[in-house]
């Protein structure tokens, strides 16, 4: 496994994580917790955009990670 493929799925993961975090805001009742969550979520949404740079980053750096060409050889 790439470089590359590692950090497109960390960043599906961090993704997936924030969805979740969200729905359980808006799924609780309790205050305290739907605050939680929603901080929780703006932290990995930020945690996102900056691994989503670096992705971007590298990948026009080190052509040969980026995913689409990866997609295209196989």
């Amino acid at each position: 496994m790439t470089i590359g493929t590692k950090m497109h799925q960390t960043l599906a993961n961090l993704q997936s994580a924030a969805a979740d975090l969200q729905t359980f805001a808006l799924e609780t009742q309790d205050q305290n917790a739907k605050k939680m969550f929603t901080d929780m979520n703006k932290q990995l949404e930020q945690m996102n955009q900056q691994l989503a740079g670096r992705v971007n980053y590298v990948e026009k750096q080190e052509p040969q990670y980026q995913m689409k060409q990866q997609t295209q050889q196989q």
